[in-house]
C-alpha cells in the first residue's frame, strides 16, 4: 500500500512492476541484471482517486498516460533494482500529490488609468521616431 495524502492511498493491486534491463551504468552486470523498473498504475480504474484528481493527473502525466488509462513510470537511474523501485514509487506519489492541488482561478483585471496613459504616450513617441525616418526634404 502506497500512502499519498491523508485521504488517498493506493492499493497494491493497482500497481504492477516490471523489471527490465537498463541502459547506463552497471559495468559487466548491465547485460545480465534487470535493474530498471517500469511502474504501471491503473489510474482510470482506481477507486481511491476522485474524478477531478484523475482528470488533472491525466493532464500532468502527458506521454506517460496510456490509452487504457494507466500511468507508466520508468526509472533506470541507479544500478540497484530496489532503489529504482523506491524512486519510481516516489515519482508516482509526487505526481498524484500535484494532481490533488486545485489550480487557483484567475481573476480578470483591467489595466489602470496610469498604465493606459503611459502606453499611449510610448506609442506616440515611437510613431514620431518612425515618422522621422523618411526621406529628408520638404516637409509641410
Amino acid at each position: 500500500m502506497l500512502k499519498i495524502t491523508d485521504t488517498i492511498t493506493i492499493e497494491d493491486w493497482e500497481l504492477t512492476e516490471q523489471f527490465v534491463r537498463a541502459s547506463g551504468p552497471g559495468g559487466q552486470n548491465v547485460n545480465k541484471v534487470s535493474s530498471a523498473v517500469e511502474l504501471r498504475f491503473e489510474a482510470e480504474r482506481s477507486p481511491n482517486l476522485p474524478d477531478p484528481v484523475k482528470r488533472r493527473l491525466r493532464r500532468l502525466a502527458g506521454r506517460r498516460w496510456t490509452k487504457d488509462g494507466a500511468v507508466l513510470i520508468s526509472v533506470d537511474t541507479t544500478r540497484h533494482q530496489a532503489r529504482n523501485r523506491e524512486i519510481a514509487r516516489e515519482r508516482l506519489a509526487e505526481l498524484i500529490r500535484k494532481a490533488t492541488e486545485t489550480p487557483k482561478r484567475r481573476i480578470a483585471t483591467k489595466p489602470t488609468h496610469g498604465s493606459r496613459i503611459r502606453r499611449l504616450k510610448s506609442k506616440k513617441i515611437r510613431g514620431e521616431v518612425k515618422g522621422l525616418r523618411g526621406k529628408v526634404g520638404e516637409r509641410e
